[in-house]
């Protein structure tokens, strides 16, 4: 299948939260792809490593990793400071690092509280506010935070979860006018389920194949479907679109 190329991407220094696995892959495989200078994050050593190592081989610009846990904001801080200095700047800024741990409401304390915060919205904030500056020496750019489906269906077993992902569809409308006038564009990714392998743990082929009967379409989503929405918000075809949520979920309802 033939993917859009954007020009506007070309070059672009671009930073992504999460990058080692998962939907977080797909970025930076998509992003590298368009020819963007891209540095990412994971707590994942191994794979975020062999991930660089992987896509440098055809890279026009090799992609550079930086091992960080997001719960540490001085880490983080320091992460994209270092990121700046290997990149020359920041243009976009991805913020899709998240966990979605199952729980009941009983499992709750409020150190898993303070954790599940942590993991999920608190370093989408602290993470844009550092790259600002980056973004207004630059004249603009784009954020986007990655939120989830979960909360618009009310999934069960992920109250924290969901409560996250519904604070950033916030995060994002306050930033997008925060900064607007700042030509810095913020949006939210509402990904549905998407087939990566933490989420193959959680179904049996039979729950898989509940899910993709709620949705509208056929077939599972994946990454690099996400991909291809995220490219086009970091594009300067979206050059209009901030303070919104979109969704790419096959239309599951």
């Amino acid at each position: 299948m033939a993917r859009a190329v954007y020009p506007s991407l070309r070059g672009k220094k671009v930073f992504v939260s999460g990058g080692g696995s998962g939907i977080g892959e797909g970025l930076v495989e998509a992003f590298v792809g368009q020819g963007a200078r891209v540095a990412f994050c994971d707590i994942l050593e191994d794979e975020g490593r062999a991930l660089a190592e992987r896509l440098a081989m055809d890279a026009e610009f090799a992609p550079s990793f930086h091992a960080c846990d997001l719960r540490d904001l001085a880490a983080l801080e320091a992460t994209i400071g270092q990121a700046q200095g290997v990149l020359g700047g920041i243009d976009v800024l991805v913020n899709n690092a998240a966990r979605d741990d199952r729980h009941t409401v009983e499992d709750v304390t409020p150190a898993f509280w303070d954790e599940n915060m942590a993991v999920n919205l608190r370093h989408q904030f602290f993470a844009a506010r550092a790259a600002i500056p980056a973004l207004r020496q630059a004249g603009g750019g784009v954020i986007l935070n990655f939120g989830s489906i979960s909360w618009h269906l009310a999934l069960s077993d992920l109250v924290l979860y969901q409560t996250a992902k519904a604070a950033i569809e916030g995060l994002t409308r306050g930033l997008a006018r925060e900064l607007g006038r700042d030509n810095i564009r913020v949006n939210t990714i509402v990904p549905g389920n998407v087939k990566t392998p933490r989420q193959m743990q959680w179904y049996t082929p039979e729950a898989e194949a509940e899910i993709v009967a709620a949705q509208c379409l056929d077939g599972r989503i994946l990454p690099v479907d996400v991909a291809a929405l995220v490219l086009f918000l970091a594009s300067e075809d979206a050059r209009m679109c901030t303070g919104h949520e979109y969704f790419i979920d096959a239309g599951w309802r």
